[in-house]
């Protein structure tokens, strides 16, 4: 059985890469857009393939002879529908037996701007002819470790979430369980809702922070666009402060709250916490 993983160089790719050679997958293909950052990977026995979510005919060349596909969501905000409905289609022409796409919990209902083109491509995926499964992958606890070393210095935690609570997990168990959905059977037309064991408040996230820094640090709740200046402030082009913001702001009504247990499920073992990730991050 052929497995292939789009988006092979970044960050949730690549893992998901490393858990299927851990799995004993075989053969496994690593899609990139530029080859030479999975040189590596390319030595350990994958074999790469070069394409682009915006060229269907080097979609259709990487996909030949594929059996399953990891979709990996993209990350150019505004043609992320198109491109994935790209890989769509040359799945269904490639006939892939199991396409799976990672997307944001609670799908429709999220109100997120970050999940309106997870919901568009989730929508895509339900029009095609093509087997599919989708995981609704919640936060990962690496989201902050690009404000971590700012909260442990200033002692504060910015943020507009609340008292909402984020169910976390760090990067690499999203990864595990994908790994696992791809080698396994009976996960065609299932939809899992992904999300840590632990359900942190902001509040919660600075005393973790905190004793794992060894200083004391302590949330400060932002109105949205306060937080959205703060992050301008930090260096963030306005757009994606804004994202950002908004994302708080949907954490408060529940949006990144993940109750289903389907992560731990899929992992036979609980996520990874929160300080584990952090302690990583700053020794």
């Amino acid at each position: 059985m052929t497995v292939a993983v789009t988006g092979a160089s970044g960050q949730l790719g690549r893992l998901v890469v490393q858990a299927l050679l851990r799995e004993g997958a075989t053969p496994v293909v690593a899609i990139v857009r530029d080859p030479q950052k999975v040189a590596d990977l390319a030595e350990q026995g994958v074999d790469v393939r070069q394409a682009s979510y915006d060229d269907a005919e080097s979609l259709d060349r990487a996909l030949a002879g594929v059996d399953r596909v990891l979709l990996v969501s993209g990350n150019e905000f505004g043609a992320r529908v198109a491109q994935h409905t790209n890989v769509i289609r040359a799945a269904e022409r490639a006939g892939v037996e199991l396409l799976v796409y990672t997307s944001i919990p609670q799908g429709e209902q999220n109100s997120m701007i970050l999940a309106q083109e997870h919901i568009g491509s989730e929508a895509a995926l339900a029009d095609s002819t093509v087997p599919h499964a989708i995981l609704r992958n919640g936060w990962y606890w690496e989201n902050y470790l690009g404000g971590l070393a700012h909260a442990v210095e200033s002692g504060v935690l910015n943020g507009a979430a609340g008292e909402g609570r984020v169910a976390g997990a760090a990067r690499a168990d999203y990864a595990d369980a994908a790994a696992k959905v791809l080698t396994t059977d009976g996960h065609a037309g299932q939809v899992y809702e992904l999300g840590g064991d632990e359900r942190l408040t902001y509040a919660e996230l600075a005393e973790v922070i905190s004793a794992v820094a060894g200083k004391p640090v302590r949330y400060q709740d932002l109105p949205q666009a306060d937080y959205a200046a703060a992050l301008q402030q930090a260096g963030l082009p306005a757009d994606y402060a804004n994202v950002l913001a908004d994302a708080d702001a949907g954490i408060p009504k529940g949006l990144l709250d993940v109750t289903s247990g389907d992560l731990q499920k899929l992992l036979g073992r609980p996520s990874t916490p929160a300080a584990e990730v952090f302690r990583a991050a700053l020794s």
